[in-house]
């Protein structure tokens, strides 16, 4: 994700923060500081690092599980309105499914439990020290709004967690995507109504939750829908094979050139013998020039070599898996390995755009 940056690795997962996370711990404690000094301001930082501690183990919930099914968690980024665990691709047997939507909201269930046995008040004593004009303890609103999550994510609509157990549910009784377009307009209908109370209460946050509920549920929608015509599809119906290529030895002058007098974004690398290579990307070139590397120096110094390869009849939906990976591309090759096209996230987009007409 753009405007993100890596703070390191955990259980094979690259955890990221958005810059954006940066700027609501500003607000938060600047709001304390104005309000009661800089010991409050301190206090409501923490307390919103400890929290979001807790959305990463809600996200690691969803990823160790899915791991079980051999589905891998490349990148969890904190965004100021939580956590996003990117799996490769979610389960698309109910089970697992319901098991690895369950996962995270166990996870706050368990921290709660947890915090309360180390002290932390219940609900109903919380309540009533806040109505008494107390001030709540750390772990005692630590583990208040750890059952909050739990139970906010456990709303039957996309993209929470409850509502891929909606989705899964259903598609016990109808097609997966019939299921998916109907969980995803419940959705939809919770972002309306979020997006109605943050206006009615001034609440900006509450707003921008609603717009991230209402794009999430229509681009899980849309990500099914394709899915479930890339099924019907070879990679040969999505291949380019009208492309120029360039040599290992190839400079980034010769590069620049045919990026310019082409529409291509990448370049397949191929040597003398025919083999492919790799991938010259655009903005590997673009990367390239603007730290002033010599314009003499090969395309290979600076080519993608990881490029997964797939068949003429491998499915559309393998393609898909591929790409999903960050490739920049997906190579077709015939019986022998040797190159027949590729295939982009792009074409594939156009592909599926006519298909669907």
């Amino acid at each position: 994700m753009s405007w993100s940056f890596s703070i390191g690795r955990l259980f094979g997962s690259d955890l990221r923060i958005h810059v954006t996370f940066f700027l609501l711990l500003g607000w938060i404690g600047y709001a304390a500081y104005v309000q009661d000094g800089a010991q409050a301001a301190l206090d409501n930082v923490l307390f919103v690092v400890a929290l979001f501690a807790c959305v990463v183990a809600h996200e690691f919930g969803h990823a160790l599980t899915a791991r079980r099914y051999g589905i891998r968690t490349p990148t969890i980024t904190l965004l100021p309105i939580g956590g996003m665990a990117q799996l490769e691709k979610m389960p698309e047997k109910p089970g697992q499914e319901i098991a690895v939507a369950l996962a995270g909201p166990a996870v706050n269930i368990v921290i709660w439990a947890a915090l309360t046995l180390l002290g932390a008040k219940g609900i109903s004593d919380l309540s009533a020290e806040l109505d008494a004009g107390g001030n709540a303890s750390f772990l005692s609103r630590l583990a208040a709004l750890n059952l909050f999550l739990a139970l906010f994510n456990l709303i039957p609509a996309f993209p929470m967690d409850g509502g891929r157990v909606f989705r899964a549910l259903l598609a016990l009784m109808m097609t997966r995507v019939q299921a998916t377009q109907v969980a995803a307009t419940a959705g939809q209908i919770v972002a309306f109504l979020f997006g109605f109370w943050g206006l009615s209460s001034g609440n900006p946050i509450l707003v921008l939750i609603a717009i991230f509920i209402f794009m999430a549920a229509n681009a899980e929608s849309q990500d099914v829908e394709m899915r479930s015509l890339a099924r019907k599809l070879k990679a040969r119906d999505a291949m380019i094979t009208a492309y120029e290529s360039l040599t290992p030895a190839d400079t980034l002058d010769t590069a620049a050139s045919a990026l310019i007098r082409t529409t291509q974004h990448e370049f397949p690398v191929v040597d003398v013998q025919g083999q492919f290579q790799g991938f010259l990307t655009r903005s590997a070139l673009f990367s390239a020039l603007a730290h002033d590397h010599p314009r003499t120096q090969p395309v290979s110094e600076i080519m993608v070599t990881d490029v997964p390869s797939l068949p003429l009849t491998a499915g559309l939906d393998k393609v898909l898996d591929a790409l999903h990976k960050s490739a920049p591309a997906v190579v077709v090759v015939d019986a022998r390995g040797q190159m027949l096209g590729y295939i982009t996230n792009e074409n594939v987009g156009e592909l599926m755009v006519l298909k669907a007409r």
